[in-house]
C-alpha cells in the first residue's frame, strides 16, 4: 500500500523522514510512576477534556497507557498554541522558555512538561518532531500570508502533521511506508481548522487561505473583513472542502498501518474532525459568524460506522 503523492508533499516528506534518519533523543532521568507524575498526567487529561471533545473521545477509545500518552501530547500542543494565541505577555520569550522546559533536561514542576517528557522517553519520540511543531507555532508570532496551497502546506505540516508523526510513535506503526499517510492526514486536519476559523483568525490579524486561490474566485481582504457569503465565497469554499475531503480519503488507508489497538481511535479522530466540513456546508459556508462543529450527538451517530471501517482496515492490514 502506497500513498498517492502530490508535488507539494515531497518537501514535507523530507522533513518527516529526517528525524528518523538522525534521531535526537530526549535525555532526561525520570521517576515515572510517582504521585507527581500521576498528577501531571491527570492535568493533561483535564486539558484535553476541556479543549477538545474530539481528541478526548478518540483517546478514550485507546487502552490506558496510550490514552495517557496521547493526552500528554495534546496538552503539550495546547500549551504551545496558547502561549502564542492567548498570552498578553512577551509571547516570544514565553515560547522560548516553554521550549526549554518541555524539550530540555529539566521540566521542573510544570505538570504538562513532566508528562510530556515522560511520554517522549517512554515511546522514543524523536525530539525533532516536537521542535518542528514549536517552530511552526513560533511562525504565528509574526503572522505571514500564503500565496499558494503548496506554501500553506508547509505550515500545516509543522503544526499538524508533526502531531500525527508523534502519535505514530506512541501507538506503533508498520514501517516508514506509514509516514506519507500521517503527513497527508495532518494537512487535512489543519485545513479543516483553517476553514472553520476564517472569521476568528481574521479578527486576530491572520489569514491562512491561499491568496492566489482567493483571487481566482474574485475574493480579497475586503470580502473577508466584511464576512461576505455570496456565490463567489460559496464556490471558493466548495473547492476548499472538496480538496480537504480528498486529503482525508487519501490519508485514511494509512490507519491499517498503525498498531491494531489504536486504529479505531485514530479513524474516529479523523472522521469526527472531518464532520466539521459537513457542518460548514449545512450553514451555507458562513464561517464568519459562527464556529462550525460536530455535536456530541452527531459524533455518537458516526461512531458505529467508524468502528466498522476501522475493523475493515485491521482485516486488510
Amino acid at each position: 500500500m502506497t500513498a498517492q503523492l502530490e508535488f507539494w508533499e515531497h518537501n514535507l516528506l523530507a522533513q518527516a523522514y529526517a528525524p528518523l534518519e538522525n534521531r535526537l533523543r530526549h535525555s532526561i532521568e525520570l521517576s515515572a510512576g510517582s504521585a507527581q507524575y500521576r498528577r501531571a498526567y491527570q492535568e493533561c487529561r483535564a486539558i484535553t477534556r476541556e479543549h477538545s471533545r474530539t481528541f478526548f473521545i478518540a483517546s478514550a477509545l485507546m487502552h490506558a497507557e496510550h490514552r495517557r500518552a496521547i493526552q500528554a501530547l495534546y496538552a503539550f500542543c495546547r500549551v504551545s498554541d496558547d502561549i502564542v494565541d492567548r498570552n498578553d505577555g512577551d509571547r516570544a520569550a514565553d515560547l522560548r522558555a516553554w521550549r526549554q522546559r518541555s524539550l530540555g533536561s529539566n521540566p521542573g514542576d510544570d505538570p504538562v512538561a513532566l508528562a510530556w517528557a515522560d511520554t517522549c522517553v517512554r515511546y522514543h519520540i524523536p525530539r525533532q518532531y516536537a521542535e518542528q511543531l514549536l517552530d511552526g507555532v513560533a511562525g504565528d508570532l509574526n503572522p505571514r500570508r500564503y500565496e499558494t496551497f503548496a506554501d500553506l502546506s508547509h505550515y500545516c505540516y509543522a503544526v499538524a502533521s508533526t502531531v500525527g508523526l508523534m502519535v505514530m510513535h506512541i501507538v506503533g506503526y508498520a514501517g516508514n511506508e506509514a509516514i506519507p499517510y500521517a503527513v497527508k492526514l495532518g494537512v487535512a486536519l489543519q485545513m479543516t481548522n483553517i476553514l472553520r476559523d476564517v472569521g476568528e483568525d481574521w479578527r486576530n490579524g491572520r489569514l491562512y487561505l491561499p491568496e492566489a486561490e482567493l483571487a481566482a474566485y474574485g475574493l480579497g481582504d475586503d470580502d473577508i473583513a466584511a464576512g461576505v457569503v455570496d456565490d463567489r465565497w460559496r464556490e471558493f469554499m466548495r473547492f476548499q472542502i472538496a480538496r480537504t475531503r480528498q486529503l482525508f480519503a487519501e490519508a485514511l488507508p494509512g490507519v491499517a498501518l498503525l498498531g491494531g489497538s489504536s486504529r479505531f481511535a485514530v479513524q474516529a479522530a479523523a472522521e469526527l474532525y472531518a464532520a466539521i466540513l459537513d457542518d460548514i456546508e449545512a450553514h451555507d459556508y458562513d464561517v464568519f459568524n459562527r464556529r462550525a462543529r460536530a455535536s456530541d450527538g452527531r459524533k455518537l451517530t458516526l461512531l458505529p460506522g467508524i468502528w466498522r471501517r476501522s475493523r475493515a482496515a485491521q482485516v486488510t492490514a
